[in-house]
Protein backbone atom coordinates (compact mmCIF):
# COMPACT_ATOMS: atom_id res chain seq x y z
CA UNK A 1 0.00 0.00 0.00
CA UNK A 2 1.24 3.55 -1.00
CA UNK A 3 1.82 6.32 1.98
CA UNK A 4 0.33 9.35 1.51
CA UNK A 5 3.76 11.00 2.80
CA UNK A 6 6.08 8.89 0.73
CA UNK A 7 3.83 9.42 -2.55
CA UNK A 8 3.93 13.66 -1.50
CA UNK A 9 7.41 13.55 -0.56
CA UNK A 10 8.16 11.65 -4.12
CA UNK A 11 6.42 14.03 -6.21
CA UNK A 12 7.66 17.28 -4.37
CA UNK A 13 11.26 15.25 -4.57
CA UNK A 14 10.92 15.39 -8.61
CA UNK A 15 9.24 18.82 -9.04
CA UNK A 16 12.10 20.78 -6.60
CA UNK A 17 15.16 18.58 -9.04
CA UNK A 18 13.21 19.17 -11.92
CA UNK A 19 12.20 15.82 -13.21
CA UNK A 20 8.95 15.09 -12.81
CA UNK A 21 7.52 12.79 -15.53
CA UNK A 22 5.09 15.14 -17.76
CA UNK A 23 2.49 14.02 -19.83
CA UNK A 24 3.04 14.16 -23.80
CA UNK A 25 0.50 16.27 -25.56
CA UNK A 26 -0.91 13.39 -28.11
CA UNK A 27 1.33 14.52 -31.75
CA UNK A 28 -2.40 15.06 -33.30
CA UNK A 29 -3.18 17.85 -30.70
CA UNK A 30 0.29 19.25 -30.98
CA UNK A 31 -0.34 19.28 -35.36
CA UNK A 32 -3.53 20.89 -34.97
CA UNK A 33 -2.84 23.65 -32.37
CA UNK A 34 0.42 24.37 -34.64
CA UNK A 35 -1.55 24.35 -38.01
CA UNK A 36 -4.44 26.81 -36.48
CA UNK A 37 -1.66 29.23 -35.48
CA UNK A 38 -1.01 29.56 -39.05
CA UNK A 39 -2.73 32.33 -40.59
CA UNK A 40 -2.40 30.43 -43.97
CA UNK A 41 -4.31 27.31 -42.59
CA UNK A 42 -7.01 26.16 -44.45
CA UNK A 43 -9.70 23.96 -43.64
CA UNK A 44 -8.39 21.33 -46.16
CA UNK A 45 -4.73 21.62 -44.36
CA UNK A 46 -6.61 20.66 -41.23
CA UNK A 47 -8.46 18.09 -42.50
CA UNK A 48 -5.40 16.09 -43.70
CA UNK A 49 -3.87 16.73 -40.23
CA UNK A 50 -6.75 15.41 -38.67
CA UNK A 51 -6.72 12.38 -41.01
CA UNK A 52 -3.76 10.87 -40.12
CA UNK A 53 -5.21 9.81 -36.61
CA UNK A 54 -8.46 7.75 -38.06
CA UNK A 55 -9.72 7.66 -34.30
CA UNK A 56 -9.74 11.35 -33.72
CA UNK A 57 -11.17 11.93 -37.13
CA UNK A 58 -14.03 9.22 -36.38
CA UNK A 59 -14.85 10.91 -33.13
CA UNK A 60 -14.54 14.54 -35.11
CA UNK A 61 -17.40 13.40 -37.22
CA UNK A 62 -19.77 12.15 -34.70
CA UNK A 63 -19.06 15.91 -32.69
CA UNK A 64 -19.83 17.48 -35.43
CA UNK A 65 -22.88 15.54 -37.03
CA UNK A 66 -24.26 15.69 -32.85
CA UNK A 67 -27.61 17.13 -32.75
CA UNK A 68 -26.09 20.22 -31.14
CA UNK A 69 -24.11 20.81 -34.13
CA UNK A 70 -25.89 19.73 -37.09
CA UNK A 71 -28.92 21.62 -37.54
CA UNK A 72 -29.90 18.70 -39.10
CA UNK A 73 -27.66 18.43 -41.77
CA UNK A 74 -25.31 15.43 -41.84
CA UNK A 75 -21.57 16.01 -43.14
CA UNK A 76 -19.73 12.97 -44.49
CA UNK A 77 -15.83 14.39 -44.65
CA UNK A 78 -13.41 15.86 -42.53
CA UNK A 79 -13.03 19.14 -44.27
CA UNK A 80 -17.04 19.66 -43.71
CA UNK A 81 -16.44 18.98 -40.05
CA UNK A 82 -14.00 21.49 -39.88
CA UNK A 83 -15.63 23.85 -41.82
CA UNK A 84 -18.95 23.65 -39.76
CA UNK A 85 -16.98 23.56 -36.95
CA UNK A 86 -14.37 26.45 -37.31
CA UNK A 87 -10.54 26.48 -36.67
CA UNK A 88 -10.92 27.12 -32.87
CA UNK A 89 -13.20 24.86 -31.55
CA UNK A 90 -11.40 22.07 -33.95
CA UNK A 91 -8.73 22.96 -32.30
CA UNK A 92 -9.90 22.53 -28.42
CA UNK A 93 -11.96 19.89 -29.46
CA UNK A 94 -9.21 18.06 -30.90
CA UNK A 95 -7.44 18.47 -28.24
CA UNK A 96 -9.88 17.44 -25.58
CA UNK A 97 -10.10 13.70 -27.63
CA UNK A 98 -6.70 13.29 -27.16
CA UNK A 99 -6.40 14.27 -23.97
CA UNK A 100 -9.01 11.34 -23.29
CA UNK A 101 -6.63 9.20 -24.48
CA UNK A 102 -4.07 9.88 -21.27
CA UNK A 103 -6.78 9.32 -18.44
CA UNK A 104 -6.13 5.66 -18.48
CA UNK A 105 -4.26 3.38 -16.22
CA UNK A 106 -4.11 -0.52 -16.18
CA UNK A 107 -4.35 -0.23 -12.19
CA UNK A 108 -8.44 -0.56 -11.23
CA UNK A 109 -8.15 1.51 -8.62
CA UNK A 110 -6.13 4.11 -10.25
CA UNK A 111 -8.32 3.66 -13.63
CA UNK A 112 -11.40 4.34 -11.64
CA UNK A 113 -9.77 7.77 -10.62
CA UNK A 114 -8.64 8.75 -13.76
CA UNK A 115 -12.64 7.76 -15.25
CA UNK A 116 -14.09 10.11 -12.95
CA UNK A 117 -11.42 13.11 -13.16
CA UNK A 118 -12.21 13.29 -16.69
CA UNK A 119 -16.03 12.69 -16.59
CA UNK A 120 -15.40 15.79 -14.39
CA UNK A 121 -13.33 17.44 -16.88
CA UNK A 122 -15.92 17.15 -19.61
CA UNK A 123 -18.70 18.39 -17.28
CA UNK A 124 -16.79 21.42 -16.20
CA UNK A 125 -15.89 22.01 -20.04
CA UNK A 126 -19.10 21.90 -21.15
CA UNK A 127 -20.02 24.12 -18.56
CA UNK A 128 -17.68 26.47 -19.07
CA UNK A 129 -18.35 26.49 -22.61
CA UNK A 130 -22.18 27.46 -21.83
CA UNK A 131 -21.16 29.96 -19.10
CA UNK A 132 -18.14 31.79 -21.16
CA UNK A 133 -21.20 32.26 -24.46
CA UNK A 134 -23.64 33.16 -22.04
CA UNK A 135 -21.93 35.69 -19.84
CA UNK A 136 -18.62 36.57 -20.84
CA UNK A 137 -16.70 38.27 -23.90
CA UNK A 138 -14.23 35.36 -23.92
CA UNK A 139 -13.86 32.50 -26.47
CA UNK A 140 -16.31 29.40 -25.80
CA UNK A 141 -13.67 27.29 -27.22
CA UNK A 142 -10.97 28.14 -25.21
CA UNK A 143 -13.57 27.82 -21.91
CA UNK A 144 -14.24 24.59 -22.98
CA UNK A 145 -10.09 23.75 -23.37
CA UNK A 146 -9.99 25.47 -20.28
CA UNK A 147 -12.28 22.98 -18.72
CA UNK A 148 -10.63 19.58 -20.02
CA UNK A 149 -7.41 20.71 -18.77
CA UNK A 150 -8.17 22.35 -15.11
CA UNK A 151 -7.04 19.16 -13.50
CA UNK A 152 -4.79 18.32 -15.56
CA UNK A 153 -2.43 18.39 -13.33
CA UNK A 154 -3.27 14.64 -11.19
CA UNK A 155 -2.21 12.72 -14.45
CA UNK A 156 1.73 12.98 -13.13
CA UNK A 157 0.75 12.62 -9.61
CA UNK A 158 -1.13 8.99 -10.04
CA UNK A 159 1.37 7.80 -12.88
CA UNK A 160 4.01 8.24 -10.15
CA UNK A 161 1.82 6.45 -7.70
CA UNK A 162 1.35 3.76 -10.51
CA UNK A 163 5.24 3.86 -10.77
CA UNK A 164 5.71 2.29 -7.45
CA UNK A 165 4.19 -0.60 -8.94
CA UNK A 166 1.99 -0.87 -5.76
CA UNK A 167 -1.58 -1.06 -4.98
CA UNK A 168 -3.13 2.02 -4.63
CA UNK A 169 -6.20 1.30 -1.95
CA UNK A 170 -6.59 4.30 0.27
CA UNK A 171 -8.07 6.93 -2.17
CA UNK A 172 -8.51 9.55 0.26
CA UNK A 173 -5.02 9.92 1.16
CA UNK A 174 -4.56 10.00 -3.43
CA UNK A 175 -7.11 12.48 -3.45
CA UNK A 176 -4.68 14.99 -0.70
CA UNK A 177 -1.95 14.54 -2.16
CA UNK A 178 -3.21 15.15 -5.64
CA UNK A 179 -5.05 18.50 -4.06
CA UNK A 180 -2.33 19.70 -2.76
CA UNK A 181 -0.03 19.25 -5.65
CA UNK A 182 -1.81 19.39 -8.51
CA UNK A 183 -2.35 23.62 -8.81
CA UNK A 184 1.18 23.87 -9.58
CA UNK A 185 1.95 20.78 -11.64
CA UNK A 186 -0.99 21.30 -13.84
CA UNK A 187 0.51 25.13 -14.80
CA UNK A 188 3.88 23.34 -15.59
CA UNK A 189 1.92 20.48 -17.47
CA UNK A 190 0.19 23.31 -19.73
CA UNK A 191 3.27 25.57 -19.79
CA UNK A 192 5.58 22.33 -21.48
CA UNK A 193 2.24 22.25 -24.03
CA UNK A 194 2.56 25.37 -24.83
CA UNK A 195 -1.22 26.85 -23.78
CA UNK A 196 -1.98 29.98 -23.96
CA UNK A 197 -0.71 32.12 -20.87
CA UNK A 198 -4.68 32.70 -19.94
CA UNK A 199 -5.25 28.74 -19.90
CA UNK A 200 -1.70 28.09 -18.06
CA UNK A 201 -2.69 29.74 -15.08
CA UNK A 202 -6.31 27.97 -15.18
CA UNK A 203 -4.86 25.04 -12.68
CA UNK A 204 -3.33 26.67 -10.06
CA UNK A 205 -5.92 29.64 -10.19
CA UNK A 206 -9.43 28.12 -10.36
CA UNK A 207 -9.53 26.77 -6.98
CA UNK A 208 -8.30 30.28 -5.50
CA UNK A 209 -12.10 31.25 -4.31
CA UNK A 210 -11.08 34.47 -2.54
CA UNK A 211 -9.60 35.20 -5.93
CA UNK A 212 -9.93 39.00 -7.22
CA UNK A 213 -8.93 40.89 -10.16
CA UNK A 214 -9.45 43.77 -12.03
CA UNK A 215 -11.24 44.06 -15.50
CA UNK A 216 -13.41 41.59 -16.51
CA UNK A 217 -14.04 37.69 -16.26
CA UNK A 218 -11.57 35.20 -16.97
CA UNK A 219 -11.02 31.70 -17.92
CA UNK A 220 -10.13 31.58 -14.15
CA UNK A 221 -13.61 32.89 -13.53
CA UNK A 222 -15.18 30.92 -15.83
CA UNK A 223 -13.82 27.55 -14.53
CA UNK A 224 -14.39 28.33 -11.05
CA UNK A 225 -17.64 29.01 -11.49
CA UNK A 226 -18.47 25.85 -13.51
CA UNK A 227 -16.58 23.72 -10.91
CA UNK A 228 -18.67 24.76 -7.85
CA UNK A 229 -22.19 24.26 -10.25
CA UNK A 230 -21.01 21.21 -10.91
CA UNK A 231 -20.30 19.82 -7.54
CA UNK A 232 -23.41 21.66 -5.63
CA UNK A 233 -25.58 18.64 -5.04
CA UNK A 234 -22.50 16.15 -4.70
CA UNK A 235 -20.84 15.29 -1.54
CA UNK A 236 -17.35 16.75 -1.11
CA UNK A 237 -15.64 19.58 -0.66
CA UNK A 238 -16.13 22.15 -3.06
CA UNK A 239 -19.86 21.07 -2.30
CA UNK A 240 -19.25 23.13 0.98
CA UNK A 241 -17.46 26.18 -0.33
CA UNK A 242 -19.65 29.38 0.21
CA UNK A 243 -20.61 31.00 -2.99
CA UNK A 244 -21.19 34.18 -1.50
CA UNK A 245 -17.97 34.36 -0.78
CA UNK A 246 -16.50 33.67 -4.20
CA UNK A 247 -16.24 36.74 -6.54
CA UNK A 248 -15.91 34.58 -9.55
CA UNK A 249 -19.73 34.83 -9.35
CA UNK A 250 -20.14 38.23 -9.40
CA UNK A 251 -17.32 38.99 -12.30
CA UNK A 252 -19.73 36.34 -14.56
CA UNK A 253 -22.78 38.97 -13.28
CA UNK A 254 -24.32 35.94 -11.66
CA UNK A 255 -26.48 35.47 -8.48
CA UNK A 256 -24.20 33.09 -6.16
CA UNK A 257 -27.66 32.22 -5.02
CA UNK A 258 -28.92 31.41 -8.08
CA UNK A 259 -28.60 27.89 -9.66
CA UNK A 260 -26.85 28.21 -12.82
CA UNK A 261 -28.69 25.89 -14.74
CA UNK A 262 -31.54 28.03 -13.82
CA UNK A 263 -30.35 30.65 -16.42
CA UNK A 264 -32.43 30.84 -19.67
CA UNK A 265 -31.62 28.45 -21.92
CA UNK A 266 -28.11 27.38 -19.79
CA UNK A 267 -29.24 23.77 -18.91
CA UNK A 268 -30.23 22.52 -22.79
CA UNK A 269 -26.98 24.39 -23.80
CA UNK A 270 -25.02 22.39 -21.47
CA UNK A 271 -26.77 19.45 -21.83
CA UNK A 272 -26.36 19.91 -25.56
CA UNK A 273 -21.90 20.23 -25.27
CA UNK A 274 -21.63 17.63 -22.95
CA UNK A 275 -23.41 14.94 -25.39
CA UNK A 276 -21.49 16.50 -28.54
CA UNK A 277 -18.14 15.89 -26.52
CA UNK A 278 -18.96 12.68 -25.65
CA UNK A 279 -19.81 11.76 -29.20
Amino acid sequence: MIQEDRLFRAVVDALTQDRLTLPTLPEVAMRIGQATQDERATASRLAAEIGRDPAIAVRLLRVANSSALSAGRKVDNIQQAVTRLGMGLVRSLVTGLALEQLFFSRAPALKERLRKTWANSLEVAALAQVLAAHCTVLRPELAMLAGLSHEIGALPVIRMAESFGEEVTDMAALDRVIRNLQPRVGRMVLQAWDFPEELVEVPSRWMDFSRTHEGPADYVDVVTVAALQSHQNREGRLAGIDRLRVPAFLKLDISPEVDVFELDGVQERFEESRAAMSA
